[in-house]
């Protein structure tokens, strides 16, 4: 294994020693501090043999040659938590498990004399070791919390540690768990996957590796680089917010604003590793990736096709604007009922290439079906509006209909019943007025007018009551 443990030094001590970048004249940051909490089995069964020698005593062995070489690491601290080992398997106790070293720097020496003394014999209630745990780590909300627990049997008192474990994660007593199965069948971790990142260490040298593996991840500085690129995967896309979203507490982690620099190279950020994440790219619509992929103390690359283009929508050119207020457009992706965005006209928007469905809300609304390109521009506008106006005042009940080119009908608006009278801007075409006054008696009293309305042009319309 190339000097044991040895290889880790130098990744560690990096680090253990970075710091987030701050913006200029900030004061520096109180480093972080990461917290292992060693979880031991010491139930019965780990008194089995594993290669000649109890898997108790090879565990202990391992576990105190990893503290002692993470001794020297600054804002580190250990603990050690055990269960099983209080009482005889026959008496089973779900209720033994003990935090036997608190959290400490530089306690390697304190782990490494308790585990000299502690036997394995009993019982092994995880789930109650996990709702212990908690208790374990300080109240520190700066702090990095990591568990990692070493057994070689499944829960055996009734408890959840699934359910359990993801309750903690939720409320960030601690990130997502290690679980090391050590001198176990191949199947046996099937019931265990469920409560963090699990590794079968079936043979003494894979659980030293896997030890291994698990503190340079717990430790080791990770980046990502996000891509994001074009119909044909050129990375040119950038100035997008992305949100890393702990896929766990379904709370953000990190937002960051992409960034290009001027050889078209993706800003490289800094990440924890041992969170699992969605990312949320905010384009619009927004793009999610699920389940990022991020290798542990790696320079992660990521690539996202978010090829985008520009809708623009223009106003026409007719002064005064006879609706009165900006025009409102709704953008949804066509074919879909939600809802992207809603502009005023006069604006522009980046979209992600595709087809979209513009809702115009003149009167009546207008829908029209319209193809966002990569890097290119897409104009909507809508047909100057002429004015209805009324002259009659009457109180009455009355509806417009538009006139289709099938000789049928569509609603467009409801007359106000206090009067008829009023100026209302409609888009260009054939139009059927039909109203009632409240005083007339009977349907037959009804009063139907078609009209035409033409662009920028006021149609005046008298209506009688009868």
């Amino acid at each position: 294994m190339r000097g044991g443990i040895g290889w880790l030094l130098g990744l560690l001590g990096l680090a253990l020693a970075a710091r987030p970048v701050l913006g200029q004249n900030a004061p520096p940051e109180r480093p972080k501090v990461t917290r292992i909490l060693f979880l031991l089995d010491a139930s019965g069964s780990m008194m089995a043999p594993w290669e000649g020698k109890p898997r108790w005593e090879v565990a202990k062995r391992l576990l105190a040659r990893m503290a002692d070489s993470l001794n020297a690491y600054p804002n580190l601290e250990l603990g050690l938590r055990v269960y099983g080992h209080q009482h005889p398997n026959a008496e089973q106790n779900c209720e033994d498990s003990r935090l036997e070293v608190p959290f400490a720097p530089k306690n390697a020496a304190a782990i490494k004399a308790k585990l000299k003394v502690l036997k394995a014999q009993g019982n092994t209630p995880i789930t109650y070791s996990l709702q212990q745990s908690a208790k374990d780590f300080p109240s520190d909300k700066t702090s990095r919390n990591v568990l990692l627990l070493i057994t070689d049997g499944v829960e055996s008192c009734k408890g959840d540690p699934c359910a359990t474990s993801l309750e903690l994660q939720r409320k960030r007593i601690f990130l997502k768990p290690f679980v090391i199965g050590i001198g176990a069948e191949k199947d046996f971790g099937r019931s265990l996957e469920c409560l963090g990142r699990y590794y079968n260490a079936a043979e003494v040298k894979t659980f030293r590796t896997v030890l291994n593996d698990v503190i340079a991840q717990t430790l080791a500085k990770t980046t990502v680089a996000v891509n994001l690129t074009d119909e044909a995967g050129r990375p040119v896309e950038s100035n997008v917010n992305m949100t890393f979203v702990n896929n766990v507490t379904g709370q953000p982690e990190y937002n960051y604003v992409h960034y290009r620099d001027a050889k078209g190279q993706a800003d490289v950020v800094d990440i924890d590793a041992l969170q699992s994440y969605d990312l949320i790219i905010n384009t619009t619509p927004a793009v999610r990736q699920p389940n990022l992929t991020i290798r542990a103390g790696k320079a992660n690359v990521l690539n996202f096709k978010t090829p985008q283009g520009t809708l623009a929508l223009q106003p026409p050119a007719s002064t005064p604007n006879p609706y009165g207020a900006t025009v409102q457009a709704v953008v949804r992706p066509a074919g879909s009922g939600a809802t992207c965005l809603a502009l005023g006209f006069g604006a522009r928007q980046k979209l992600l290439a595709g087809s979209y469905d513009v809702e115009l809300l003149t009167l009546p609304r207008i829908t029209e079906r319209v193809v966002v390109r990569q890097g290119q521009t897409t104009t909507v506008s809508y047909p100057a509006p002429g004015t209805l106006n009324i002259t009659s005042d009457l109180k009455g009940f009355g509806s417009i209909y538009r006139l289709n080119d099938d000789e049928s009908q569509t609603w467009v608006y409801n007359l106000p019943e206090a009067s008829s009278r009023l100026n209302l801007a409609l888009q260009p075409g054939a139009y059927r007025l039909v109203f009632r006054t409240n005083t007339s008696q009977g349907s037959k009293f009804t009063d139907v007018r078609n009209f035409t309305i033409r662009p920028a042009q006021t149609s005046s319309v008298a209506i009688f009551g009868r």
